[in-house]
């Protein structure tokens, strides 16, 4: 490798494990990945879910080497991004040392603070927050509480691991629950309702293309990166996902298909869903990231598939044979309760069957436009909010089934471009680290840097089936509110 390589380096540390990717600015490609996975900590009470920020630490190291074996030179890399799940939180001592293992976005042993700081905001506080995790600490470890010095989310640990700074960045602050915004602040009412001198404990907050900081001396022995080498402000990994995606600008929603799916799209102002289906997040490259996280997608489709003992490939096949709308066949998906609409107690239902429906092809298709059709129910919220959508990237395992992704072009009546790089939070923020390396704030800027590292399949336009599709839509809102008692 030539030293006159740009080089940048980003890193994805996620529930299941962690992911980094050495990018060439110059060729505009990744060089080499890495990969390291771990797991919640067992034997926890029920709903509890943690994991030890070591743990995630390790996995960094681990990525970095397996990079270095695919001949990087560490020293060579000039700047790097972190992203990270959202909403954890991450205890440290005056030392630096952490006081205890982090509980994380899905514990929902944090129900009852949850509850109680519901009714003390006056306006809902979901259970997943990092404010119900606060809460929690102060009223059942309080002798933890007491010993914290700082406390941050997972990605601005792993900042901390590289520059020996403690800071917030912006973005993955707004899914604290004390977090403005619009204002782009902490909460200084929420805070001091929470109490337990919060407000001492938050550090400073960051912001792209601010720098996080630099590589410490510490940092340098730990990662092997090179003693001042920039980190960038990262972000939580939707945010980062988006960047990796090429959607900081309006009119672009990305979809990401996974057992559940999430939809975000940029705004040049917050969105603020009084009903609170829509998570009002600030971006991590400026602007704001209206979210929508759905329970039920490909997890629903891999059960059909499993169900059937077939596989994808000749599944889609047979579905493709089958008329959009599957005849009026309405698939309510809801199979582990719904986060959008707000459903958590609902069931799965399939109702407008017909004598030999019940073959491979019609319940692979009704499945996949039950799940499309819950997710358009969800995007028509944000158009509602005033979310301009003319473009959907998709990203995720379901995003490889080119008639999933038609199906979606047809309903959301837009142009749909599944992405070809499938670590999308690595890659924003590796992206945001080269960003940050221009010093230009400006969304022009980071699109010229994201445009030849964002590389997009094959685009899917809607088809002659548009007009068919909002039938079916129509007919899924009105089973939806027969079933649930939800207008679409």
């Amino acid at each position: 490798m030539s030293v006159a390589q740009r080089l940048v380096v980003g890193i994805d540390v996620g529930t299941q494990g962690t992911k980094a990717v050495a990018v060439d600015l110059d060729q505009g490609k990744v060089l080499a990945r890495g990969s390291a996975k771990y797991d919640l900590i067992a034997g926890l009470p029920t709903g509890a879910a943690e994991q030890h920020p070591d743990s995630w630490a390790d996995a960094v190291q681990d990525c970095l080497k397996h990079i270095v074996d695919q001949g990087i030179d560490l020293g060579h890399v000039q700047a790097v991004g972190v992203s990270g799940q959202q909403h954890g939180l991450v205890l440290l001592d005056e030392d630096g040392a952490v006081v205890r293992p982090a509980k994380l976005w899905c514990d929902t042993s944090t129900t009852q603070q949850a509850e109680e700081l519901s009714e003390s905001f006056g306006a809902p506080v979901p259970v997943g927050f990092t404010a119900s995790k606060v809460l929690w600490m102060q009223q059942h470890e309080p002798d933890a509480w007491v010993r914290t010095a700082t406390m941050m989310l997972p990605h601005d640990y792993i900042n901390f691991k590289f520059t020996s700074t403690r800071t917030m960045e912006t973005g993955d602050a707004s899914g604290t629950g004390f977090f403005d915004v619009k204002q782009r602040a902490f909460d200084a009412e929420r805070v001091a309702k929470i109490g337990g001198d919060l407000e001492r404990r938050l550090p400073p907050l960051v912001e792209a293309p601010q720098w996080a900081g630099q590589v410490s001396a510490a940092g340098a022995a730990w990662s092997g990166l090179a003693e001042g080498t920039p980190v960038s402000a990262g972000g939580g990994d939707n945010m980062m996902s988006a960047i990796g995606a090429g959607a900081a600008a309006p009119g672009v929603v990305v979809i990401s298909l996974g057992t559940s799916a999430t939809a975000f799209a940029h705004s040049d102002c917050p969105v603020i869903d009084t009903e609170g289906l829509i998570a009002p997040f600030c971006g991590s490259s400026g602007g704001w990231l209206p979210l929508l996280c759905t329970m039920n997608a490909t997890g629903v489709v891999e059960e059909v598939r499993s169900t059937l003992q077939r596989d994808h490939a000749e599944l889609t096949q047979l579905a493709s044979k089958v008329e959009p709308g599957c005849g009026g066949m309405i698939w309510l998906p809801f199979h582990m309760g719904e986060r959008v609409p707000d459903l958590p107690e609902a069931s799965g239902t399939i109702t407008g069957i017909r004598k030999g429906w019940l073959e491979p092809g019609r319940l692979y298709r009704s499945a996949i436009e039950a799940v499309s059709a819950n997710l358009c129910w969800g995007i028509d919220r944000f158009r509602a909010l005033g979310v301009p959508i003319h473009e959907a990237r998709l990203v995720g395992g379901g995003s490889t089934n080119p008639l999933w992704n038609q199906i979606l072009a047809d309903m959301l009546d837009a142009t749909v471009i599944p992405m070809q790089e499938p670590e999308s939070g690595a890659l924003g923020a590796a992206i945001q680290a080269a960003w940050s390396l221009g010093g230009n704030a400006s969304p022009d800027a980071l699109a010229e840097v994201a445009g030849p590292l964002t590389p997009c399949g094959d685009p899917v336009s809607p088809s002659e089936h548009v007009a068919a599709y909002r039938r079916f839509l129509e007919t899924y809102n009105l089973t939806l509110s027969q079933h649930c008692g939800i207008s679409g």
